[in-house]
């Protein structure tokens, strides 16, 4: 198929900066709503693990494009940026599968387990069940789903099914535990109170669902990111301490690895990434992996004008990247 052409990202004068590109993100996407018809599907990932994956079809379109969207951390499948994506690529007569990560959303219920950056078996799994549906699918993880998506296609490379197509991140860490520490730069203290007052509240709703797995008050004591990954995420993920799960689990190393037309999309002045840990680690020499770093966007903000719903510029990139990609060798 051809893609239209997607207009160059030029937000304006005063929408500039990293900052502003991401709360004006939230801003602009805050009041998005999933309208299209939607199928509840639940995916075995392993034992005792299920996944919940929102399923909306195209009417009457059954060979259709299916775009997989992967959220980040503290999202859901009604993340604001999924759903602009997600809408536009409906609205370009694509099928849309917006997951759940493990325990993420509605789907705290059927995992008791909570989801990491490294769990690359789920991602796998669902697209492996989508793959005997859908002959072709693209990926767009935003964030830590981006990540995520990195990871499973680098580390999971022989066994990704040929119907997974091609994929974007959109600001992604590549390096955690580099992302980790510039969360805790004075200037971030209100991204970090943010994501602590979301993990907090989200360990309370598991603890009472499942209290002989999450120890009441332990959330409490946290402060930051890197003390709830320390106390929650690394000991339940069977990880060491936070730093082995950084190390473990960072998408970066594994770039070379990766064999389907891939795009890594992020900004210079993301407050959340470190402009070295999007540069430091390599490409694959075939050149199916392309970086792409734009002077501003911050974290998946790229608020600009655009056709995509709540002026998110890069769900327009994230269409014309996937509609021009090759399809796989099947």
């Amino acid at each position: 198929m051809t893609p239209p052409p997607i207009r160059p990202f030029r937000p304006g004068r005063l929408a500039r900066g990293g900052h502003r590109q991401t709360l004006l993100g939230y801003w602009h996407r805050r009041h998005l709503v999933w309208t299209p018809p939607t199928e509840d599907v639940v995916i075995d990932a392993e034992p005792g693990v299920q996944l919940l994956l929102r399923l909306s079809l195209q009417p009457g379109s059954p060979s259709a494009p299916l775009l997989l969207l992967v959220h980040g951390l503290g999202g859901w499948d009604a993340a604001s940026y999924g759903l602009a994506t997600g809408l536009l690529a409906w609205s370009r007569g694509w099928h849309v599968a917006r997951m759940n990560m493990r325990g993420a959303g509605d789907s705290a219920r059927l995992s008791a387990r909570i989801y990491n950056a490294g769990l690359d078996v789920d991602l796998l799994a669902v697209i492996q069940v989508l793959a005997e549906r859908f002959p072709l699918i693209g990926m767009a993880g935003f964030s830590l789903g981006g990540s995520l998506a990195l990871l499973t296609l680098g580390r999971q490379a022989e066994h990704v099914p040929a119907q997974a197509r091609a994929l974007v991140a959109v600001s992604a860490p590549l390096d955690l535990l580099a992302c980790v520490t510039a969360l805790e730069r004075l200037g971030n203290r209100g991204y970090q109170g943010y994501f602590v007052k979301n993990l907090r509240a989200s360990y309370r709703y598991r603890q009472q669902l499942h209290p002989h797995l999450y120890a009441q008050g332990l959330e409490a004591r946290v402060r930051s990111v890197r003390g709830f990954d320390e106390a929650v995420t690394a000991p339940m993920g069977g990880f060491r301490d936070a730093a082995d799960y950084y190390d473990r689990s960072s998408a970066g190393p594994w770039l070379e690895r990766i064999e389907r037309p891939t795009l890594v999309l992020n900004a210079a002045d993301d407050p959340l990434i470190p402009l070295e840990s999007v540069l430091r680690f390599p490409l694959p020499a075939s050149g199916i992996v392309q970086r792409e770093v734009l002077p501003t966007g911050g974290h998946v903000g790229f608020v600009a004008p655009t056709l995509a719903p709540g002026r998110f510029w890069a769900a327009e990139r994230v269409m014309e990247f996937l509609e021009s990609a090759p399809a796989p060798r099947c």
